[in-house]
């Protein structure tokens, strides 16, 4: 175990931290249980108050700093949570706070940074380009350097989240967490290999971001792209971290984008529980390999909450797509008054309701008295599209799908 972080550590940042941080929920998923076939709990730390878990390591860091050393202020650099973590303390504190963001964070994490105080400045094209600004600065302004992850005084404040878990679950088995930098899981399986060392404790990394799993397994560095996942998205992981997940931590695996993005959605659908895609990840491991947690007693962290509203949408709308209950079809008919009000009484017929439909009948690709239309269509699930396009074809208009899973293109 890490002779710099102890358990000791995690449970003075725990008396530390007191109230200023919520004791996240600890809830049962029942409708994601069944799919796993495990008993499966959620740690809501989307719920924190500043919607992810940063909020615990920040917390520990700024009350382990003297009045000498923050007295010009602090500087972080963040993709947003470990932003608002710092700033929500700095502001408790009085201290002036400064965060170095990467030029695509999403607006809604840099507009609540800059409300809880912070000076933002936007600068590098990741986390890490970030961090290189954020060092430089606090060199030149003597500013106090909060490093989001590769500090002991973090990884100790992300841990407590260990100690509550065991609190209140004494019988689980298997922890499942987040991996970017890996001061979340770093804190979490230092407590909780304390306290039950038979707990199995699993990383999951994004596919395209799998800095941790490069560097344990020696492989030359592959992380780089664009993943709903900003949270985790990390080129280069903490060498505190990397030590302790390699020595705690039972087994670090990746998802890819398409995983994120159905636990994302079906979080908020299911569960009722608005996650970012880094939160799902741990969701999205147990659902991409239920098989492999059946009849286990399993925690998934939920590490934030902090997602971009529109694409939250689209996220959602994804999923009506990809489940069939929104669909594209594209339909042949005979350009003759009438016709498209029948095409719309024959969905209407078989249950679907038409969101959007466009009319195209100017193109060399369709015939000379022809016409096609896309319609945009709401409908209950694929066996429900099927029905659709078979009335459809059986009414001789030539149909096909152009938006769903490649199996079930229907046409004719």
């Amino acid at each position: 175990m890490s002779p710099d972080i102890s358990l000791d550590d995690i449970k003075a940042a725990a008396a530390t931290l007191g109230d200023t941080v919520v004791r996240t929920p600890l809830v049962p998923s029942q409708p994601m249980s069944g799919t796993a076939g495990c008993s499966l709990r959620l740690k809501l730390e989307n719920l924190q108050n500043t919607g992810s878990f940063k909020v615990r390591g920040a917390g520990a860091k700024l009350a382990s700093l003297g009045v000498d050393a923050t007295k010009a202020g602090i500087v972080a650099a963040s993709a947003g949570n470990h932003a608002q973590g710092c700033a929500y303390h700095a502001r408790r504190l009085g201290i002036p706070a400064t965060i170095v963001m990467p030029t695509d964070t999403p607006f809604s994490k840099i507009e609540r940074s800059r409300a809880l105080g912070a000076t933002v400045v936007l600068q590098g094209d990741s986390v890490d380009t970030a961090a290189g600004v954020a060092l430089a600065m606090a060199e030149r302004d003597n500013l106090a350097f909060i490093h989001p992850y590769d500090d002991p005084d973090i990884i100790a404040g992300q841990g407590t989240i260990g100690l509550e878990l065991i609190e209140e679950w004494p019988d689980l088995d298997t922890i499942i967490v987040p991996i970017g930098g890996g001061g979340l899981i770093a804190g979490i399986a230092i407590a909780v290999k304390t306290l039950k060392p038979a707990a199995r404790i699993i990383g999951v990394e994004a596919a395209l971001f799998p800095s941790m799993s490069d560097t344990l397994q020696g492989r030359p560095p592959t992380s780089g792209g664009t993943t709903i996942a900003d949270g985790i998205a990390v080129k280069e992981p903490g060498r505190i971290t990397r030590a302790i997940i390699q020595e705690l931590v039972d087994d670090v695996v990746t998802v890819d984008e398409p995983a994120l993005e159905y636990a994302v959605a079906r979080l908020a659908e299911t569960q009722k529980v608005v996650a970012e895609g880094a939160g799902a990840a741990a969701l999205a491991a147990v659902l991409s390999e239920p098989g492999r947690f059946v009849d286990g007693r399993v925690v998934a962290i939920v590490s934030g909450g902090n997602i971009d509203c529109r694409l939250l949408a689209e996220l959602l709308n994804r999923s009506l797509v990809r489940d069939g209950r929104l669909v594209r079809l594209r339909i042949g008919l005979v350009d003759r008054p009438g016709m498209l009000g029948q095409i719309a009484d024959i969905i209407g017929a078989e249950g679907g309701n038409i969101i959007e439909i466009n009319h195209q009948r100017l193109f060399y690709d369709v015939p000379a008295r022809q016409a096609e239309i896309d319609a945009i269509i709401e409908t209950r699930n694929v066996d429900h599209v099927r029905d659709i396009v078979a009335a459809l074809i059986e009414n001789g208009h030539t149909t096909r799908v152009l938006s769903s899973r490649s199996s079930d293109n229907t046409s004719a």
